[in-house]
């Protein structure tokens, strides 16, 4: 008897091929199956480039015919900058698309599946829908709610604490923890810092391919991985000219309330994109970045998957205004004790109050633990 998640998960194996590479376009990845032999496979390229299933029918040539197709996500039905990829397998002649999961994206939305239907293609799934789900939790959310899917990466102790009251934090997490980072970076459209990060810990934001490689991605993957967009969150533009962020490659992009044209110009001669962002006109935060605001700037540029790396206060912020789909908190078996910084800058003084997550799942990274919650 076939058993179908076996394949799928051959299929899994190449859309984690594409993490990094695909974006703004789901991370898909497709198996040819005939007679028990695997003739084809194949991910999504890069954007404008081929889908996985003509990746997989290409490699499989003429023994695609009569073959079953093993995809982690519905194949596309319409016209965008590659022709439909339901219509591919049709001419191909497979006999039968075994699907992880429906494409929520409005243009597609069962439309590949019945097309497939319709050509007398055996259509069979889903099939681990949730693990075909999870590979693009970006896009998912995106196609499904409009909203860009925004994510905090915090590392602490295990009392919680995020650095010494000197700020001191290197290194809280192992070095399977800091590569598993890197990966994260490299599968979003943006990552999100404020000033105050800038100031203090002159970070790089960006997906370096030694850790890359560290976190298990084959060389190849790794050498065409796009960097995600850089952004600061710099409300009085002070970003230091020098930082370390303005001397690596990849787009950064500065958000700023500062109207001020001539105030722009030694950061766009660095390269630096600058865009003013509506104030906050009342309240404690008067004077500071809308935060909504900078989401739907990044959501307008097509950012669907977005990761926050910032400070307790920026990260409180972000989750007041309830801005955060998710935490991924890496976990390290240490005690800083309690003169350490927390998490976040924000004061329950109710049980009640206190603000309430989901675990959703957990795994052991090195001598680390992540922690995935969802809020």
């Amino acid at each position: 008897m076939i058993n179908h998640q076996d394949y799928m998960h051959l299929a899994l194996d190449q859309a984690r091929l594409a993490w990094g590479i695909a974006k703004p376009n789901p991370a898909v990845g497709c198996v040819l199956v005939r007679d028990g032999v695997l003739v084809g496979q194949g991910h999504t390229q890069e954007a404008g480039g081929p889908h996985a299933e003509i990746m997989a029918l290409k490699d499989a040539g003429e023994r695609a015919r009569g073959a079953t197709a093993y995809v982690t996500l519905e194949p596309c039905s319409h016209f965008g900058r590659t022709p439909p990829c339901s219509q591919g397998l049709i001419e191909a002649g497979v006999a039968a698309v075994v699907y992880g999961c429906q494409d929520p994206n409005p243009q597609v939305a069962g439309k590949g599946l019945q097309q497939l239907l319709a050509a007398g293609i055996d259509v069979i799934g889903p099939v681990l829908e949730d693990q075909c789900q999870a590979v693009n939790p970006g896009f998912m959310h995106f196609m499904a709610t409009g909203k860009p899917y925004v994510f905090s990466k915090l590392a602490c102790s295990l009392d919680g604490r995020t650095a010494m009251a000197s700020g001191e934090s290197q290194w809280i997490t192992g070095p399977a923890a800091r590569a598993r980072v890197h990966l994260m970076r490299a599968q979003s459209c943006a990552v999100v810092t404020g000033l105050g990060s800038v100031l203090s810990d002159n970070p790089s934001m960006n997906s370096r391919n030694q850790e890359l490689l560290s976190a298990g991605v084959p060389e190849e993957q790794s050498a065409r991985i796009k960097q995600p967009l850089r952004v600061i969150i710099d409300a009085p533009l002070r970003t230091p000219l020098d930082c370390k962020l303005f001397t690596l490659p990849g787009p950064v992009l500065l958000l700023t309330t500062n109207a001020d044209a001539q105030a722009h110009t030694a950061y766009q001669d660095k390269g630096v994109e600058v865009q003013v962002v509506e104030t906050q006109v009342a309240g404690p935060k008067a004077g500071k970045i809308q935060l909504q605001a900078a989401i739907d700037l990044l959501a307008q540029r097509g950012c669907q998957q977005i990761m926050l790396e910032a400070g307790a206060s920026l990260n409180a912020s972000f989750m007041r205004e309830g801005l955060l789909d998710n935490l991924q908190v890496f976990v390290a078996p240490k005690f800083l004790g309690s003169t350490g910084l927390p998490l976040f800058n924000q004061a329950h003084e109710k049980l009640a109050d206190a603000w309430q997550g989901e675990f959703q799942e957990f795994a052991r990274i090195g001598e680390d633990l992540l922690l995935s919650v969802d809020l």
